[in-house]
C-alpha cells in the first residue's frame, strides 16, 4: 500500500520509478483486437511527439496518456489517498474503460505531482477524437472499434458549438497532435527507444516549480470538464 503521505516522502527518482513500473509491467497487456501491448503503445506514441519536436510535457503526456488503464483508483478530494500498486493489472479491461481511465490516470499523476499540462493532457487526450470527428468525415472510419464505443459514449462527435470552444482551448493543438499519434501508433513490429530513455525527462517534470493556473485555463478546465460529460 502506498498512501499520499509516502508518496510525499519520495525522491522524485523513486516517484518516476513507481509510475514507470506500471508501464513496465504491461509487456504483455494487450488492447482488444491490436497487436501491440500496452507498453509498446506508450513508447511509440511518445517517441512519434519526441520525433515531431513536442516539448517534453507534451512528450511525457503522450507516455502516459493510458495509464489510467494500468493504475488504482484514486480517491479525490480528501488529500490522504490510499493508492494501492497493482502490479501491472488494468484497473477496469481497456474495452470496457472508455475514456474513464483518461480522469483516473491524471489524478494517479497528480498524487505523483506531474505537472498539470501533463495531467490535463492526460486527463482530455480523447476529447480530440471528437473534434476530429467533425472536421474529418473519414476520421470515425479509421477509429478502432474500442476509440469508436468511447466516442459514443463521451457523447459522440462535437456540436458547433464544442468546435468553437473546442480550438479557442489553451492546449488545443497539443491534444489534437497526441489524439493523431495515438490512432497511428498501434504498429506491431518496429522497436522505440526503451521506457528509460523517459526518466531524465520525467525526474525534471517532478522538479519543476507548478505555476499559479490562470483565469483562462481554468474556463478551459471548465469546458473540457463539460465536454467530457455530456
Amino acid at each position: 500500500m502506498t498512501t499520499s503521505a509516502s508518496i510525499a516522502a519520495m525522491a522524485p527518482e523513486q516517484r518516476v520509478s513507481t509510475v514507470f513500473q506500471l508501464l513496465q509491467n504491461a509487456t504483455k497487456q494487450h488492447y482488444p483486437g491490436e497487436k501491440v501491448t500496452l507498453l509498446e503503445h506508450a513508447l511509440q506514441i511518445a517517441h512519434r511527439a519526441k520525433a515531431e519536436g513536442a516539448d517534453e510535457e507534451t512528450i511525457l503526456a503522450a507516455l502516459l496518456h493510458d495509464i489510467g488503464h494500468l493504475c488504482p483508483e484514486v480517491e479525490l478530494g480528501c488529500g490522504t489517498a490510499d493508492v494501492t500498486m497493482t502490479g501491472g493489472q488494468c484497473a477496469k479491461p481497456a474495452s470496457e474503460d472508455g475514456a474513464e481511465h483518461e480522469r483516473r490516470g491524471a489524478e494517479y499523476l497528480r498524487q505523483f505531482g506531474f505537472s498539470e499540462k501533463v495531467c490535463e493532457l492526460v486527463e482530455c487526450h480523447f476529447l480530440a477524437k471528437r473534434y476530429l470527428s467533425v472536421i474529418d468525415p473519414a476520421y470515425q472510419a479509421r477509429l478502432s472499434s474500442v476509440n469508436k464505443q468511447s466516442l459514443k459514449s463521451l457523447g459522440g462527435p462535437f456540436s458547433p458549438e464544442e468546435v468553437l470552444a473546442f480550438e479557442r482551448d489553451p492546449l488545443f493543438k497539443q491534444m489534437v497532435l497526441l489524439s493523431k499519434w495515438d490512432d497511428e501508433s498501434d504498429i506491431a513490429g518496429p522497436k522505440a527507444p526503451t521506457l528509460d530513455t523517459y526518466r531524465d525527462m520525467a525526474v525534471r517534470n517532478l522538479k519543476l516549480k507548478k505555476d499559479k493556473v490562470k483565469d483562462s485555463d481554468m474556463q478551459a478546465k471548465r469546458n473540457r470538464s463539460l465536454f467530457a460529460h455530456r
